[in-house]
């Protein structure tokens, strides 16, 4: 058993305080879903969106529900461009956008790690059998695409199955 120097107690003393406040601020900016409230606009008179809105409140998200007048605008002021678009857009307080029948499973993933220069993601159109968009056992794969600020994009996931969304 070796002696520690008191030089080298410190040092390893330091280097311990270092980590825990590492921890502890870590801890302390992960954000629980139970936290997050989700801004969704949407159509007044879109039941596919309120399908949607659903299933994000059964996997524990809140939502505020907007209707504007100018769904299509507020779209262009968030910068989701026309290929990417949807019915319905979701926003978090971060800014970060939600386009479409995005399954909670895949917000979550881009939530706990956002990429750097990230917007958001979006499910463009509107895939039969994706959160909302349920029609008995039908189901077509669709792409879930990570929108960026500087108006690229690339495909985050894809969804083979309605399993697959779970």
């Amino acid at each position: 058993m070796t002696t520690l120097h008191l030089a080298q107690y410190r040092s390893l003393s330091a280097v311990i305080v270092f980590i825990a406040a590492l921890t502890c601020t870590a801890s302390l900016s992960a954000q629980s879903i139970d936290d997050i409230t989700l801004n969704v606009y949407k159509d007044i008179n879109c039941g596919c969106c309120v399908g949607w809105i659903d299933h994000m409140q059964d996997k524990g998200f809140a939502s505020k529900i907007n209707h504007p007048r100018d769904l299509n605008g507020v779209k262009h002021e968030l910068g989701v461009l026309p290929e990417w678009q949807s019915c319905h857009t979701a926003v978090t307080k971060e800014g970060y956008v939600f386009e479409g029948h995005v399954p909670a499973k895949f917000i979550e993933q881009f939530l706990a790690a956002p990429p750097e220069g990230a917007l958001g993601l979006a499910v463009p159109g509107m895939p039969l059998g994706s959160p909302g968009m349920e029609m008995g056992n039908r189901f077509t794969p669709y792409d879930i695409v990570l929108m960026n600020k500087d108006g690229s994009s690339r495909v985050f996931a894809h969804v083979e199955s309605a399993a697959a969304q779970k």
